[in-house]
């Protein structure tokens, strides 16, 4: 799992983490696993304390502790699978979900769900749920996501008089507004970070793809002509158009040119919008959000979350499910949400929080949200680094079609020997 790609959880786990690991468990422990974070005693903290001692109550005998995992999450958690003696609940990132329902380390979900009258998969959005599920099993409850958008910072494009981005568009039509938005010296249309999680949805939005669709193979899916001509843009983007900084640059300056208000465009999750607004250098109301460009019709992005799941060999299964079933329930996402860091996978708290033109304009992203790679191929994380060197060769002088096929070899092997 990227660490990037797990802010806006890590963010809310600790918290959990945090409200948890500061009472002492009585009876029948229910363990939760997250990630771990730094100590706090902040008000949100006291409050997630809270709903743990709500849920207490409720179910005399059950304690819950939260055990916050520092560092290298995945590996720690395997080991204690293959210790016997893994949680009763953990929470499952969408990047790496492949690695524990592809080893039979989760339990499926769907037979506590037949006995459980009250539960209904309808109240989540259906592409969030499609994330944990392989054929009929359903191995994560998710608690909340964010597709990946294209924000935009209204202020620079109404001073230079540019109409906000359009649903529907083209990278031609991104290009133009990019172009439009640069002003040399001083401001950039767009930022770009080579972090192939935020950028493969260039690929499928010019109609390529990473691998088969059985996860078998790059050759003749990374390094076909429809990526070549993606990267090829993105390279342009920087060196022949300029609309957005180089990566030595951009990493020199040391600060998020969206961030601070010297460029127009970026991709990013919900995750940014609470520092974005903390920054000071742009507004809430100057923020909006559309779907990616695509030059194949309809959009599509990509959807990182985290879910909960119960470890195969748990101590209390039945206990674990009612517990996965509040920490998914209106009563604790209310407050869980208050952060804004993510949008809640529950349909109605994602719809009661869409107070302002940013959550809604993200509401009306999530259908077009696909699950990563990850969530069913064990090892992408490998992939995600391939292709961050593969990008850098090109930006480096390489042509898009021989670094892509460098890169197919790699996965190739990769695959033959994992």
């Amino acid at each position: 799992m990227t660490a990037k790609g797990r802010i806006f959880q890590t963010a809310l786990c600790a918290a959990l983490a945090l409200a948890g690991c500061s009472r002492q468990p009585t009876g029948t422990v229910l363990r939760l696993s997250n990630w771990g974070g730094a100590d706090d005693d902040s008000a949100f903290a006291s409050k997630i304390q809270g709903l743990y001692a709500d849920y207490e109550r409720a179910h005399p005998g059950i304690s819950v502790h939260v055990e916050g995992i520092p560092g290298e999450y995945v590996p720690k958690m395997i080991l204690s699978m293959v210790a016997k003696s893994p949680p009763d609940v953990m929470a499952v990132d969408a990047s790496s979900a492949g690695v524990f329902i592809n080893n039979g380390t989760l339990r499926d979900l769907s037979p506590f769900i037949a006995k459980d009258a009250e539960f209904n998969q309808n109240d989540y959005f259906g592409n969030s749920l499609a994330t944990y599920r392989q054929g009929k099993s359903l191995y994560a409850i998710p608690g909340d996501f964010t597709p990946m958008a294209m924000y935009y910072n209204k202020r620079l494009f109404d001073t230079a008089h540019v109409p906000y981005p359009p649903a529907h568009w083209t990278f031609d039509q991104f290009l133009e507004t990019a172009q439009k938005l640069t002003i040399p010296g001083k401001q950039y249309g767009f930022k770009f970070t080579n972090w192939m999680p935020g950028w493969v949805m260039w690929l499928w939005n010019n109609g390529g793809d990473v691998l088969d669709p059985k996860g078998t193979k790059a050759t003749g899916f990374i390094d076909s002509g429809q990526n070549a001509t993606a990267i090829a843009f993105l390279r342009d983007l920087i060196q022949r158009y300029k609309v957005a900084p180089s990566l030595s640059a951009a990493e020199a300056s040391g600060v998020d040119p969206f961030a601070t208000g010297t460029a127009a465009m970026t991709i990013s999750g919900h995750w940014e919008i609470p520092g974005y607004v903390a920054g000071k250098k742009i507004a809430l109301n100057d923020l909006g959000v559309v779907e990616l460009p695509s030059n194949i019709g309809a959009s599509s992005t990509v959807i990182y979350e985290v879910g909960y799941g119960i470890p195969k060999d748990c101590q209390h299964p039945e206990e674990a499910w009612k517990l996965i079933r509040y920490l998914t329930s209106q009563t604790f996402q209310r407050t869980y949400q208050s952060t804004g860091i993510a949008v809640c996978a529950r349909q109605d708290i994602a719809k009661e929080r869409a107070i302002n033109p940013i959550d809604i304009g993200f509401l009306n992203i999530v259908p077009t949200g696909r699950p990563p790679r990850g969530a069913s191929f064990v090892g992408y994380d490998f992939v995600e680094a391939e292709g961050v060197k593969m990008l850098d060769a090109v930006l480096a002088g390489e042509t898009p079609h021989a670094a892509l096929h460098r890169m197919a070899t790699r996965i190739d092997e990769y695959l033959r020997v994992r």
